[in-house]
């Protein structure tokens, strides 16, 4: 179990989960309510190299034989809190807000509800996999959130770092919404069948 646990592609999912307070640390930095222009760099230069992780240690499991129990747990554990977190702390910070506040809760309910799904399939022992569709949502949703995460910062640089963040995140949720009603369709038919 040890060496399973300590192996590179688990390794980078423990990375992904740290990453996690280390990027609310940076928009706490200071005391202040609103993060500086580093701080927000900061965050998302963390970020950029959690999602790298997202793709890598799947990708390093398969390629050295190394997938191991404790790496199927906690990767899609680590996936929600860092995409769980992030939604919320910029909703806090008002770069997300208004109408924008949907397309988070479209993607936090989706991600609560085909969690709860899956872990009701797997007492059934049914395994529903994760589709090619799906894995492009992931993709539009953290470059969106990358985006956003950069937001008033990248604003400075480029005007419309937010708007394209937004936009992009609203692309996410409407693909989130098709991606988590192909999973139910494909669940219920387990569900009825009991």
């Amino acid at each position: 179990m040890a060496k399973h646990a300590f192996n590179l592609p688990n390794m980078l999912t423990y990375a992904r989960i740290l990453a996690v307070p280390l990027i609310m640390l940076c928009f706490y930095l200071e005391l202040r309510t609103r993060p500086t222009d580093a701080a927000r760099w900061a965050a998302l230069g963390l970020f950029v190299a959690a999602s790298i992780t997202d793709y890598l240690d799947g990708y390093l499991a398969r390629i050295w034989q190394q997938t191991s129990n404790i790496g199927r747990m906690l990767d899609p554990i680590a996936d929600k809190l860092l995409v769980s977190a992030v939604l919320l702390l910029l909703a806090w910070d008002r770069t997300i807000d208004k109408w924008s506040l949907w397309a988070a809760i479209i993607i936090l309910c989706r991600e609560v509800l085909v969690s709860g799904l899956r872990e009701y399939l797997a007492g059934l022992k049914v395994s529903v996999p994760v589709t090619r569709l799906a894995k492009w949502k992931t993709a539009i949703q953290m470059v969106a959130i990358g985006f956003l995460l950069a937001g008033p910062a990248g604003d400075k640089i480029w005007p419309y770092i937010t708007e394209v963040g937004l936009a992009l995140l609203w692309i996410s949720a409407i693909v989130t919404l098709y991606t988590g009603y192909d999973y139910f369709r494909a669940g219920l038919k387990h569900i009825v069948n009991e």
